[in-house]
């Protein structure tokens, strides 16, 4: 049996065990961290998120389940291999590739990745990046491909070469190059898609690296890509999947995996020194994926639609706004709104909207661009839609002539 100090230091760091504890009359137990209010003690506005899983924004919200596993975590050591061989191993099991291990977000992925294709399980060379000096030292591109992230590979002392064609891709290839470069959000920009740019890669004994980080949902592309040949995938841990945002995930082939972490925490002398997953969010990255893939993904799509058809009904209330209800085809493939209207009938512009709602109580943030706003509901806690919809309503019929 639990004894009475063994009971307050659990019930601390445990919500149900708290329970417990005052059932038990325990009613000394110290608060919750959570009655403290920090961000209002540090001059912070939370907000209702209708943008996304924006890093900026700070993403996503971690379920219950993930918090208490990172609290679980923090009460007990381990060996950081040790955890991420073990996580590693199971995700790999739920995600059906050979090898997975956790990073610091999609990012750390991309250069742990690719340092594992220049290195293998030399630690000499590991220590070397990235200075590429007898190594391979090119990376091939779509030019249609191009993202600031590609800076990723780049902190390995990489070289980008741009292609556009398909034949391009094959004339650039020689012995300086080390891998295939793929951004999947971009597949239907670059002239080369997906399963081509695979194939060449085998062609070649090339490695092909795609990265997803934005790509969930749909939840069969965490295995979709694996299967299809990708030798490396990353995504981000912190979106869709609902883990934590300083997580990701670098799945592929075993022998690529284990060259990465070659490069990784905690080894010192290295590029990815500074990507440190600690335990608390290795466990919480698996618990996360675990939750997603038990998820009823039907029925959670079609509350985000209700809840979208919500907000653009009452924004259409007003004379002179349109919306159009729209699913990104790849990253961030969620139901979404766009709003727009007639600045004759509506005298504001859409920035000044999103300054409104940000300046409001409770404060809103979405996105959009010079002529519409746009909003996704995917990322709010049941019953924001309602505020969200009431608000801009107000915003919107208050600018009308």
């Amino acid at each position: 049996m639990l004894s009475r100090r063994a009971l307050l230091q659990l019930a601390a760091t445990t919500p149900v065990l708290g329970h417990l504890a005052a059932y038990f009359g325990l009613t000394n137990v110290a608060a919750s961290p959570l009655a403290r209010d920090y961000f209002k003690e540090l001059g912070l506005r939370p907000f209702i998120n209708a943008a996304g899983t924006f890093t900026m924004l700070t993403a996503s919200q971690m379920p219950d389940e993930v918090t208490q596993a990172i609290r679980y975590a923090s009460t007990r050591y381990v060996r950081l291999d040790d955890i991420q061989d073990a996580v590693g191993a199971r995700i790999a099991t739920l995600l059906r590739c050979e090898a997975a291990t956790v990073t610091a977000g999609a990012a750390s992925a991309l250069t742990l990745g690719t340092a594992g294709v220049l290195t293998g399980l030399d630690e000499k060379k590991a220590a070397q990046l990235p200075d590429v000096t007898g190594m391979k030292s090119e990376v091939i591109l779509q030019r249609a491909h191009f993202v600031g992230y590609v800076h990723a590979i780049r902190n390995c002392g990489m070289s980008m070469v741009y292609v556009d064609t398909a034949a391009e891709l094959e004339a650039a290839i020689s012995d300086r190059t080390a891998l295939l470069l793929f951004i999947n959000a971009l597949n239907e920009e670059g002239q080369v898609k997906d399963a081509e740019f695979v194939a060449i890669g085998k062609r070649h004994g090339i490695p092909t690296f795609n990265d997803c980080a934005a790509d969930v949902p749909p939840v069969e592309n965490l295995w979709k890509y694996t299967e299809m040949g990708f030798d490396l995938v990353a995504f981000s841990g912190g979106k869709g999947i609902r883990g934590p945002q300083s997580a990701g995930l670098l799945l592929g082939r075993k022998d690529l995996i284990a060259a990465a972490r070659l490069s990784a925490p905690p080894r010192g002398d290295t590029v990815g020194r500074g990507m440190k997953v600690n335990k608390e969010e290795i466990l919480a990255m698996l618990v996360a994926l675990e939750l997603y893939l038990e998820k009823d993904h039907d029925r959670e799509r079609r509350l985000w639609e209700r809840q979208v058809e919500l907000i653009a009904g009452r924004a259409r209330s007003v004379p002179g706004v349109e919306t159009e209800i729209h699913v990104p085809p790849i990253a961030n493939h969620v139901p979404s709104l766009r709003v727009w209207w007639d600045a004759a009938r509506v005298r504001i512009t859409p920035q000044a909207v999103r300054e409104a709602l940000r300046a409001g109580d409770p404060s809103i943030e979405m996105m959009g661009n010079d002529e519409r706003l746009d909003i996704t509901t995917w990322m709010m806690r049941p019953g924001e839609e309602k505020i969200v919809a009431r608000r801009l309503e107000t915003v919107l019929r208050a600018a009308t002539t």
